[in-house]
C-alpha cells in the first residue's frame, strides 16, 4: 500500500526565494503548454512533449527532468478532467460547472504543487537535509524536519516522486511511501459503522455532543464572517479555513484509529456503507442538510481504509439501503420504525435502540454476510 508522508521544509530566506521562483516558473510553464494542448486538442504526454519540451525548457530556465514533469503534469490534469470529474473536484456531466470547466485551458496557480523524482530532489533522511533543484540552481543542505514515525517511514519505504508545495507560506515536501501488502486477517464477525454521524455495532458513538458543539461555533463563526463582505473578515476567513480543515482531519483520523482498533482487538473485520453520490441522492430538512454536507464521511471512510489495511484488518463495503428503518432484531423494516430522528422502535417486535447504533447493527450483520457470498470457497 502507498502512504504520503508530509515533512517541513526549513529553508533560510534565499532558500525560500529560489523556490518561490522555480514554482512560478514551472506553473507558468504548466500554462502554456495548457493553452498549447486545448488549443490543438492534443493530451497525450508524448505527443505534448513533442509539441512544447524544447519551448518551455529553454524559454523557462527548466531542466530537462522538471520540463518533462511539467509536461506529464498537464498531460495527467487533462486526464482527471476527461476521464473522472469527480477526480477533477467537478460535478456530473453536463452540469454548468464542468461546461464552463471544459470550454477552456486548465490554469496551474502560481504556487501549484510540483512533482520531483530522485533525479531532481535527493534525501539524505539521517541529515535530515534534501538536496533539490530549482531554477537558480542546485540547493544543498536544505533543512527539514519529521517526526520519528516519519523518518522510519522515509528510511524504510519512500519510493517514487515527492510533491514541493507551498501552503500558507509554509514549505513542505510530500514524500510516497511504498509498504509491503499486510495479509488480512479472516474476521471473526464484523464492525458495523455508521459513517453518518460514526457510530458502530458495539453502540460507541464517536460524533458527540462536544465535537458538534465545536461543529456548530464553527460554521455560525463563518456564516457570520461571510455576511460582512469586508476585506478584514475575507482574511479571517481564509486563515481560519485551515483550521477547519485540520480539525476535521484530526478528528477523522481520532476516530478511525479507534475503530481499527477495537477491530483488530475483536478480531473482527469492519463493514462501511457504501456511500457514493449521497449528497445528490439524499432528500433531508435544512439542518439535517447542514449536518450531511459539512460532515467529511467520505474522508472518514478513506482513514479507516487504509488503517485497516495496515493493520491487516478486513474491510467490506455494503449497501446501506434501509438500513435505517430495518430491524436490526427481527430484520422487518418500515418507516413507521422511526418515530423520531434518534429513536428506533420496531413495530414488528418492539424492540428500541438508539437510530443510529440499530444501523450500525444492520450494516454488520450485511458485512457477514457480503464477505461469506465474496469469499465463498
Amino acid at each position: 500500500m502507498k502512504l504520503v508522508v508530509q515533512v517541513r521544509l526549513l529553508p533560510t530566506p534565499e532558500q525560500a526565494a529560489a523556490l518561490e521562483a522555480t514554482l512560478r516558473a514551472v506553473n507558468a510553464a504548466a500554462c502554456q503548454v495548457s493553452t498549447l494542448a486545448y488549443d490543438q486538442q492534443t493530451f497525450r504526454n508524448y505527443d505534448l512533449r513533442k509539441h512544447t519540451y524544447t519551448l518551455i525548457k529553454d524559454g523557462y530556465g527548466l531542466a530537462a527532468q522538471a520540463a518533462q514533469h511539467v509536461i506529464k503534469k498537464v498531460a495527467d490534469a487533462y486526464t482527471a478532467l476527461h476521464a473522472s470529474p469527480r477526480a477533477a473536484n467537478l460535478t456530473k456531466a453536463g452540469s454548468t460547472r464542468r461546461l464552463r470547466a471544459a470550454s477552456k485551458p486548465i490554469a496551474f496557480r502560481p504556487n501549484a504543487a510540483q512533482p520531483f523524482d530522485d533525479r531532481c530532489l535527493s534525501w539524505q533522511i539521517d541529515a535530515r537535509t534534501v538536496s533539490i533543484w530549482t531554477v537558480t540552481g542546485r540547493l544543498k543542505s536544505l533543512t527539514f524536519t519529521a517526526s520519528a514515525d516519519q523518518i522510519t517511514l522515509l528510511s524504510a519505504y519512500r519510493k517514487g516522486e515527492s510533491d514541493l508545495v507551498n501552503r500558507d507560506g509554509m514549505w513542505l515536501l510530500m514524500a510516497t511511501c511504498d509498504l509491503p501488502d499486510r495479509p488480512v486477517t479472516v474476521p471473526d464477525g464484523f464492525l458495523g459503522v455508521d459513517l453518518g454521524i460514526a457510530n458502530t455495532s458495539t453502540g460507541t458513538r464517536h460524533c458527540g455532543k462536544g465535537l458538534n458543539a465545536v461543529r456548530h461555533r464553527n460554521r455560525e463563526l463563518r456564516r457570520r464572517l461571510q455576511a460582512k463582505q469586508t476585506k478584514s473578515a475575507k482574511r479571517l476567513l481564509k486563515r481560519r479555513r485551515r483550521k477547519e480543515a485540520r480539525f476535521a482531519a484530526n478528528t477523522n483520523h481520532v476516530i478511525a484509529k479507534q475503530i481499527v482498533t477495537e477491530a483488530e482487538r475483536t478480531g473482527q473485520g469492519i463493514a462501511l456503507e457504501d456511500l457514493q453520490g449521497i449528497r445528490d441522492r439524499v432528500r433531508l430538512r435544512k439542518p439535517q442538510r447542514v449536518t450531511l454536507h459539512s460532515w467529511s464521511f467520505h474522508q472518514l471512510g478513506s482513514f479507516i481504509a487504509y488503517k485497516a489495511a495496515r493493520n491487516g484488518v478486513a474491510l467490506i463495503h455494503i449497501d446501506p439501503a434501509y438500513t435505517s428503518q430495518q430491524c436490526s432484531e427481527c430484520g422487518h423494516a418500515d418507516k413507521k420504525n422511526r418515530p423520531e430522528q434518534e429513536t428506533f422502535l420496531c413495530t414488528s417486535c418492539g424492540f428500541a435502540e438508539h437510530a443510529d447504533v440499530n444501523a450500525a447493527r444492520n450494516i454488520a450483520s450485511r458485512g457477514v454476510a457480503g464477505w461469506a457470498v465474496s469469499h465463498a470457497a
